[in-house]
C-alpha cells in the first residue's frame, strides 16, 4: 500500500497547491508513482498549474458517481513518468461527493500507487473534512511565516487533532532570509515550535516558483533555490536524513558590509 499525503492550510494563499504538485513531481523524480488528488471543487488548479486543462474530461466525481472508470479520469501530465493528476470538478460542490466513496477511491489509489497526495482546499472546507476521513498516513500544513497565517494553521491542527489524525508536518513557504535575520519575520524553527509540530520544510522566496507558473512548468524544471527545497523536502517524505540550511543565518562582518541593508520602515 502507498503512503496517503493530506497536504492543508489554514487560509489560501500560501503557495499549498503550487508545492503540492511540485512534490508530486519531486517524489516522481525518485522513481516513485504518485497520483496528485485535487480536491478543491469549484476552484480546481491543478490541472492549469500542469498546463492540461484541455486534457480534462472526467473528474474524481464522476468516478465517484460510477460515470467512468478510474484509468478514464487519471491524466499523466509527462507520458514517460509515473505521475497520475486526478482532477477535481470544476461545475460541483464537494457536499455533492459521497463520503464512502471517496474514501474507497482513496483507498484503490493508495494500492496502486507509492504516493498519494490529496491537494485540499485552503481553510476548513467540506473538501478537507471529507479527506480527513479517509485513511491518511501523513498530513502536513503549509504556512508563511506571518501571525496571520500561524492563527489560522492552529485551527487546523486542532481539527486533525479531533479527527484523531497523524500529527502534522510543517512547510514553511516564501521566506526572506534578510528578514529572518533581521528579527522581521519568524524563522521555520520558531514556527514550527510555535505550532508544537515537525518542521518538514522551508521555502524560500523565489521569483522562479512564478515565473515557472507562467509557463506551465514546474518550478523543478529550473535551477533555482526553489528547486532545490522542493528537493529536499521530497528527500524527507521519503525518510531520507537531508539537513535543514540555515535560512536567515548571521553573515560574516564582510559579507553584510557589502550587502544593501533593508530601507527602515516609516509610517506614512
Amino acid at each position: 500500500m502507498g503512503t496517503v499525503w493530506l497536504i492543508a492550510s489554514g487560509k489560501g494563499g500560501v503557495g499549498k497547491s503550487t508545492l503540492a504538485s511540485s512534490l508530486s513531481v519531486a517524489l516522481n523524480e525518485r522513481s516513485k508513482s504518485v497520483c496528485l488528488v485535487d480536491m478543491d471543487f469549484g476552484l480546481r488548479g491543478q490541472d492549469n498549474l500542469f498546463g492540461v486543462q484541455d486534457r480534462i474530461i472526467f473528474d474524481l466525481l464522476d468516478v465517484c458517481e460510477g460515470t467512468c472508470e478510474l484509468d478514464a479520469a487519471l491524466i499523466r501530465p509527462y507520458a514517460s513518468r509515473g505521475l497520475c493528476l486526478l482532477s477535481a470538478p470544476q461545475f460541483a460542490r464537494s457536499k455533492d461527493l459521497d463520503g464512502k466513496a471517496y474514501r474507497d477511491l482513496i483507498a484503490r489509489l493508495a494500492a496502486r500507487f507509492d504516493h498519494v497526495i490529496i491537494d485540499c482546499p485552503a481553510g476548513m472546507e467540506q473538501g478537507l473534512r471529507l479527506s480527513m476521513k479517509a485513511t491518511v498516513q501523513e498530513t502536513v500544513v503549509v504556512v508563511t511565516p506571518d501571525d496571520l497565517c500561524l492563527r489560522d494553521a492552529q485551527q487546523i491542527i486542532s481539527l486533525m487533532e479531533k479527527k484523531h489524525l497523524p500529527r502534522p508536518r510543517l512547510i514553511v513557504n516564501r521566506l526572506f532570509p534578510d528578514l529572518v535575520e533581521s528579527g522581521e519575520m519568524h524563522s521555520a524553527k520558531v514556527c514550527a515550535q510555535f505550532l508544537d509540530v515537525q518542521l518538514l520544510g522551508e521555502m524560500p522566496d523565489d521569483s522562479n516558483v512564478y515565473r515557472a507558473q507562467l509557463s506551465h512548468l514546474t518550478v523543478l524544471d529550473i535551477d533555482c533555490p526553489a528547486a532545490a527545497a522542493i528537493r529536499r523536502i521530497a528527500g524527507r517524505m521519503l525518510q531520507e536524513d537531508v539537513p535543514f540550511p540555515d535560512f536567515g543565518k548571521k553573515r560574516s562582518w564582510l559579507s553584510r558590509f557589502f550587502r544593501p541593508g533593508l530601507a527602515e520602515m516609516k509610517r506614512v
